[in-house]
């Protein structure tokens, strides 16, 4: 079909029932009109997008919901992240997240370090980069693994708010970089210890000691930084540590264009992965005002915006991070608000424009569950809608969410190949 498309990406959007809920999942106890009226019209199925050998981050469910089989694509999530800052990643090159975090008495308190905001966050960073990054090459030797070795250097580099990135870059006369981390390296995302001991979680394996080695030394600048003292005294949670994970080289990922009938693509997003993935695959990003990552984002301008893009693109992606993040805090209250101000504020918009196109069709899934019971990211499979000008269901019971999407006939195993559906590409 050559036509207009939107895939709406509503994070972790996917849970479990809760008692508070009456057995209810949080999606299932929301009021969503919009998407209960797209499923009486559409289809709705299930997909599953993190293979079971892979962590269950929004890194591999989006490359599996975009088409791309992470068995074959993933090589890491902070790599990902970099093509949205524009930062250069050679071969050799180490990508990691470098999320500012909250760490006390011995538990994750805040894997976004309260939310710190993205100045303060970059002023934390510029620190490190002053008083870390000279003294890479002693880091390595306190380690006593590589006591004559140069190691080349690191660079830090502010994203948006705690999320931001770290890459080791060898010198060409230099310790080889295979030496320093391998696929042996094994680190993990905070966001998964929320409330929990963290000793557990730090790195481990081949490098994991000049990792933590690192975490120690930020550790110790952001100790009594004026950035941390001001959060305290205003009564906000300050950035303890940097929490280094997701290390990656960088990958290679064929063009959506390529792979899809020369579909022109573009993405909406605050968070840097979805934006790098964007860049990868040769999407444009349209940057929209007063999006934040976070239950505060501009729900509706995100919906004008996709809705404007559509007379230039031929499909937008609409991502948003609301539903993960209150999933992680285990807030069903948050979560229920963000779904509902999904359907209320960011899909209208988007549904009217599609519907002033002869063809068109809208996809609206998740990447993966963030259940609020779990406080954290599941590989269990993912409800989906597709709706659209050339589909005409008339089952007005029908309703968007978990249980509807189980009963389904409509399945797919490796959620990769969902996109040939939507797309007609079978």
């Amino acid at each position: 079909m050559n036509g207009k498309y939107v895939i709406l990406i509503p994070d972790g959007l996917a849970g479990l029932p809760l008692k508070e809920l009456d057995n209810q999942t949080v999606l299932q106890a929301a009021s969503t009109p919009h998407l209960d009226s797209l499923a009486s019209q559409g289809w709705v199925g299930r997909s599953h997008n993190v293979p079971e050998d892979l962590p269950p981050g929004s890194d591999v469910a989006t490359l599996g919901l975009l088409g791309y089989s992470p068995l074959k694509y993933y090589t890491g999530r902070a790599p990902l992240e970099v093509a949205a800052q524009g930062i250069p990643l050679n071969a050799e090159d180490w990508a990691f997240r470098c999320n500012l975090v909250c760490l006390e008495n011995g538990l994750m308190k805040s894997f976004t370090a309260g939310h710190i905001s993205s100045p303060e966050a970059a002023e934390l960073l510029q620190t490190v980069q002053q008083k870390v990054a000279p003294l890479w090459n002693d880091i390595l030797k306190k380690t006593s693994l590589f006591p004559n070795q140069q190691g080349g250097k690191i660079e830090f580099y502010p994203g948006v708010s705690y999320r931001n990135i770290m890459i080791v870059r060898p010198e060409s006369d230099s310790l080889p970089h295979s030496s320093l981390f391998s696929e042996k390296t094994e680190t993990f995302p905070p966001h998964d210890f929320t409330d929990q001991e963290f000793a557990q979680a730090l790195p481990r394996g081949e490098g994991s000691s000049i990792l933590r080695e690192l975490m120690r030394e930020i550790a110790d600048i952001f100790a009594m930084h004026p950035i941390n003292l001001k959060r305290i005294q205003e009564g906000k949670l300050p950035a303890t540590h940097a929490w280094l994970w997701g290390q990656g080289k960088r990958p290679a990922l064929q063009p959506f264009a390529e792979r899809h009938r020369g579909i022109r693509g573009a993405m909406i997003t605050a968070v840097d992965l979805l934006k790098g993935i964007a860049a990868n695959i040769g999407w444009d990003q349209i940057n929209v005002p007063n999006i934040t990552g976070y239950i505060d984002t501009d729900f509706a301008a995100k919906g004008q915006y996709a809705a404007q893009a559509l007379d230039q693109y031929d499909l937008v992606c609409v991502h948003i991070e609301a539903t993960d993040e209150s999933g992680h805090e285990g807030s069903l209250e948050k979560k229920r608000a963000s779904i509902e101000k999904i359907d209320r504020e960011t899909l209208p918009p988007i549904l009217e424009k599609l519907r002033s196109f002869d063809q068109w069709r809208i996809l609206i899934s998740p990447d993966h569950p963030t259940p609020v019971a779990l406080k954290t990211h599941t590989r269990d499979y993912v409800p989906w809608i597709i709706a659209g000008s050339d589909i005409h269901t008339n089952n007005k019971r029908q309703q968007y969410n978990e249980i509807t999407a189980k009963k389904s006939s409509l399945c797919f195993e490796n959620g990769w190949n969902l996109i040939d559906l939507f797309l007609l590409d079978q």
